[in-house]
Order: structure tokens, then C-alpha cells, then sequence
């Protein structure tokens, strides 16, 4: 706003609008001061001074426009060392002057337009990550690498262009996953196996932050790397899953901090190929597989089902497979679901990618089912009643978000290798009802994807109350006397004439639509699917 606008505004005398007025003008010209001031050779204490002003201030997206200039910009490169004629970081009295500088770039770039354009005029990314070369091996400038990774999200969020720069040009994948690497001080025992320490201390504040901010770095830039065309790709990719698999089994400083940490983490493995995430579970070594079998001799000889799964020295075992980051995964997505809101945000991405897991690897597959769906014993409650994870999901079938419902459908399908009798054994058909009527499978059968042979083993106490279990709703009835054992002839036809007449009353209101099965196991209404049958009988008629 110019001076005469603002005198102008003045005059007429409105007193809001003169407070506002003034307030705007006021807040631009002491940004336009303090770029001003900061040109000039002055004291450290007096430039963080005006930066820290100019963070507030930098807030206001109407402040932000006239004062939104490439020789601003450049202003703030300088002091935030991100100029390539600076080639180190040594003067410790200058860092909290790199630090605001970068907050401030941070509020300019998500707050200006402006910004954003200039930011890929003065290769702002590349700068970044130049920056980010230099303190990855410096644990005492963690705010500078922290605001630094902060303002690469902001750029990869807010331009596909610099996503994709960040990608192939700037080499940011195995960049970002060397800062994880860091800040985790991971040492590798193998290619894609990394040292757990359980009773080592948990990730300081700051170490937190900056993984959370490269993990969501690294989101933006693989969001589009479902497929991998290089062996370098398949490479790196794993070595980020051995990363992030890391990342599962370390907490940070409080229980949030945790909980944020791990949803980063599975956000960026939802990005990686799932055939690169076999890396999430490892064979065991000589001594844990020495334990293992120590273990499974000190379980009673009944308990054969149990002797599958082994937690022995804070490790969860199956069949010889270090499966800690899968139970990981797991009990994260149950405490989501106990929230009992923000599902579709907070509960899909871990649905999602255990499902494409389990569809994908045998082991994960196995150790899953053998936890959310184990042998039934117990079949008097209906499926959807109780605590368990089975129970949970099975609930989660029915919720009113046609996303949630659907994808928690599909990780017990899966999970049932995608055969309808099995889902139906542990759901109920009412629960299975829309997975089935949008596979096509409402006729039964089994999915398009292929899976190992092996069948499921039914437990006695099963067996035994199979024939009195209702199909519908899952679970055990006793037999209910049949209401029409005791009817004539004569009233039995007049109760079906009079149901009869009542479903043909809505049809014709239109308020309930007959439905059928076409071939395809699909629903669609009556007429249609009789014509669809009349039209296979003529052709096979014609054939004979």
C-alpha cells in the first residue's frame, strides 16, 4: 500500500479501517527497514535481532508482497550461508544468524507466490542441498540441518519440478536417507541389516526433528516411485526400507514424538516398490536362531499353534524370520484404530501398506494371519463384538468411510488369501457383504491374485459348532423354533402372498430395487441379469 492510499484512508475518518490501514503500513516499511539494516556490516546479535522481527512479521502474507523481491531474497541466501562461495560452517557465532535466516526463508516461500517462483530462479533447492552436504556429519548444528530440511518439504510440496530436481538431479534419495542414516547413528551389520540396541537411550528432541522433517522430505520426493526400472533404483530404495525399518524400532523422546516419527516412517514405505520391502524382515542370526529353537522346546507339546510365533529377548520370531518391525506396524495400526477418529488420514496409509505386504511377501503374510486371524475357538460372539484386532477390523467393515471400510475389507481378504470361505469363517457374510458385491464374488470363489496352497486348519472346538454357526452373522446360534411349524397351509400362502405384495408395493415406489447375480458374480438389478442368463441359455442352446 502506497502513501497516498494510506492517507487517503486516513482522512475518511472509519476508525477500523484506519487501525488496520496503519497496522499494514507500519508492518511493511520495518520489514523494508530491516532489509535494509541487514545489508550492512553489523553484529551478529543485532542481525538475529532482525531476523527474529522479520520471522513474525514474514506471517503476514499482505506484509509479504511488496517486500517479496529477489534482492531480498538474496539477502537471506547470504546470511543463511546457502551462497555455493561459502564453502564451510565454521564460525559457531554465526549458526543462530543461519538458523532465523532459514526460519524466515521457510514463512516467506510457504506465504509468497512470489517466493516460490524466485526460488526456482535462484536454484534454491540445489543451494539447500549443498548445505545440508555440509553438516550431515555435524551433530552440533542439528537447527540449521532441521530448518534446512524443513524448507526442501516446503519446495518439493509446493513445485513438481523441484520434486522431480530433487529426484534425479540432486541426487536426493540417497542424500536424505544418509541424513536419516545420521541422525539415527545407524551401523550396519549387513547390506540392508542394521544393529539394534533395545535398552539404548531413546533419540534426543532434536535428532527427532530432524528425521521427521527428512522423512517427509523424502515422501515428496519418491511419491511417484511405485515402479522401479533400475537395478540402482531396487538398490537404494532397499536401502532406505532398511532405514525406515530402523526407524520402526527406536522411540523418540515422548510417546507423541513416537507416534509421529513412526507415521512419517510409514507414509514414505507406502512410496517404496513392494518388492523392495522384504527388507522388513531379516533371517536370524546363528545365536537368535540357537534361542529360537531353546524356546520352542520349553513350549508345552499342546500348544503347537503357538509355537509359530516366539518373543524371545524383546524379538518377535516367525518361521526363523525376525518379524520386530511387522509387529511394529501392527500395533500401530490398532492404536489408531482405538483413537476412533481421523480415520481415513491416520488409519488407510498402515492398512494400506501392510495389505500390499501381505499380498506380497508369503512370511509377512503368514506372521499376520497368524495375528489377527488365529485358529477360532471361541465362536459364540459375533465377529464385530469384542477386543481383539480381528474384532476391530471386522467392525472397521462396516464404517460409514467408504475408504476405510473398503481397505480394511481388503487386508483381511488378503490375509485369507482372497478366498471366500475363509473370510466368511472369521466376518460373517453381512460384515463381507460389500467386499464381496465389488469383487463380483457374492457367488463365491476366490480373487485374481495367487497364493501358496497351504490350507487353513480348523480347531475342534470349530468343527464342532460349524453346523449351528450362522453364515450371516458369524457366529453361534442356538436353533430358533421355526415361526411357520405351527401355520396351515391356508396361512402359510396367505403370508407369502402378503410378502409378495408388500415387496411389490416398494419396488413399484421405487423405495427397493430387486436385485440378481449376473455371470460375473456381480450385482445388478433383476431384469437385467434374467435377460443376461436367457441370452447364455439361447447361445448354448444354439451351440448344441
Amino acid at each position: 500500500m502506497d502513501e497516498e492510499r494510506a492517507l487517503y484512508i486516513v482522512r475518511a475518518g472509519e476508525a477500523g479501517a484506519i487501525e488496520r490501514v496503519l497496522r499494514d503500513y507500519s508492518d511493511k516499511k520495518l520489514c523494508e527497514g530491516i532489509f535494509k539494516v541487514l545489508i550492512k556490516d553489523i553484529p551478529t546479535t543485532c542481525q538475529v535481532s532482525c531476523l527474529e522481527v522479520l520471522r513474525i512479521l514474514s506471517r503476514d502474507k499482505k506484509v509479504l508482497v511488496p517486500v517479496t523481491t529477489k534482492e531480498n531474497m538474496q539477502i537471506l541466501l547470504r546470511l543463511a550461508k546457502l551462497n555455493e562461495l561459502d564453502d564451510s560452517l565454521e564460525k559457531v557465532s554465526e549458526f543462530p544468524v543461519i538458523v532465523e535466516s532459514l526460519k524466515c526463508l521457510c514463512n516467506i516461500v510457504f506465504n509468497s507466490q512470489m517466493a516460490q517462483q524466485l526460488s526456482l530462479e535462484l536454484n534454491l533447492a540445489a543451494k539447500l542441498c549443498n548445505l545440508l552436504r555440509k553438516c550431515t556429519d555435524r551433530k552440533f548444528i542439528n537447527d540449521i540441518k532441521c530448518f534446512d530440511l524443513r524448507l526442501l518439504f516446503l519446495l518439493s510440496l509446493l513445485h513438481t519440478d523441484i520434486r522431480s530436481q530433487l529426484r534425479y538431479e540432486l541426487q536426493g534419495l540417497p542424500l536424505l536417507t544418509q541424513v536419516l542414516e545420521s541422525a539415527f547413528s545407524i551401523k550396519w551389520t549387513d547390506e540392508y541389516e542394521s544393529a539394534i540396541d533395545h535398552n539404548g537411550p531413546p533419540l534426543s528432541p532434536q535428532e527427532t526433528d530432524c528425521a521427521i522433517e527428512a522423512l517427509k522430505a523424502l515422501f515428496n520426493v519418491t511419491v511417484d516411485s511405485w515402479k522401479v526400472h533400475k537395478e540402482s533404483d531396487s538398490h537404494q530404495f532397499r536401502v532406505m526400507a532398511a532405514v525406515l525399518r530402523h526407524c520402526l524400532l527406536i522411540v523418540g523422546p515422548t510417546e507423541d514424538k513416537t507416534e509421529e516419527l513412526h507415521s512419517n516412517a510409514v507414509n514414505l514405505l507406502s512410496n517404496v516398490p513392494v518388492s523392495c520391502l522384504d527388507v522388513l524382515i531379516c533371517p536370524l542370526t546363528h545365536e537368535e536362531t540357537a534361542q529360537e529353537a531353546t524356546t520352542l522346546d520349553e513350549l508345552p507339546s499342546n500348544k503347537t499353534a503357538e509355537k509359530e510365533t516366539v518373543l524371545k529377548n524383546n524379538t518377535m520370531v516367525y518361521n526363523g524370520m525376525n518379524m520386530e518391525a511387522i509387529h511394529v506396524l501392527l500395533s500401530f495400526m490398532e492404536k489408531r484404530i482405538d483413537k476412533g477418529s481421523s480415520y481415513r488420514e491416520g488409519l488407510t496409509p498402515v492398512l494400506s501398506l501392510l495389505t500390499e505386504c501381505s499380498r506380497a511377501h508369503r512370511n509377512i503374510r503368514k506372521f499376520l494371519k497368524d495375528q489377527v486371524l488365529p485358529p477360532l475357538r471361541d465362536v459364540t460372539n459375533r465377529p464385530e463384538v469384542g477386543s481383539t484386532v480381528r474384532n476391530k477390523l471386522v467392525r472397521l467393515m462396516t464404517h460409514v468411510d467408504l475408504g476405510v471400510k473398503q481397505i480394511a475389507a481388503e487386508f483381511l481378504f488378503v490375509l485369507c488369501k482372497e478366498r471366500v470361505d475363509s473370510l466368511l469363517k472369521y466376518t460373517g457374510y453381512g460384515n463381507a457383504a460389500g467386499l464381496l458385491a465389488a469383487r463380483g464374488l457374492l457367488a463365491g470363489g476366490r480373487g485374481d491374485n495367487w497364493y501358496s496352497e497351504d490350507e487353513d486348519t480348523d480347531t475342534e472346538e470349530y468343527k464342532n459348532a460349524k453346523p449351528n454357526i450362522n453364515l450371516i452373522t458369524g457366529h453361534l446360534e442356538e436353533p430358533m423354533p421355526n415361526p411357520i411349524d405351527e401355520m396351515t397351509e391356508e396361512q402359510k400362502e396367505y403370508e407369502a402372498m402378503k410378502l409378495v405384495n408388500m415387496l411389490d408395493k416398494l419396488s413399484r415406489e421405487e423405495l427397493l430395487k430387486p436385485m440378481g447375480l449376473k455371470p460375473d458374480g456381480t450385482i445388478t438389478p433383476l431384469e437385467e441379469a434374467l435377460n443376461q442368463y436367457s441370452v447364455i441359455e439361447e447361445t448354448s442352446s444354439d451351440t448344441d
